[in-house]
């Protein structure tokens, strides 16, 4: 059977930078590698809540990227 395991995670911050000319919303984002594996969301979250402060745009949306090699 096939598992999975955790190579790397990203953090991945969205920023809401205003309104085009079309009205249209656009979203800026500033990624972070190497977050440790075990890190929780919680702690994660707080990490990006404080990163924000740092920037003039609102933190719209929070994600982490994880990569997963497959083995046999």
């Amino acid at each position: 059977m096939a598992q999975a395991k955790l190579a790397d995670s990203k953090l991945r911050l969205v920023f809401d930078a205003g309104m085009n000319e079309k009205g249209k919303p656009i979203y800026k984002t500033k990624t972070f590698n190497n977050v440790k594996k075990a890190a929780t969301p919680d702690q994660l979250f707080q990490v990006a809540q404080a990163l924000s402060v740092l920037c003039n745009d609102t933190l719209t949306r929070v994600e982490r990227a994880d990569n997963s090699e497959i083995l046999a």
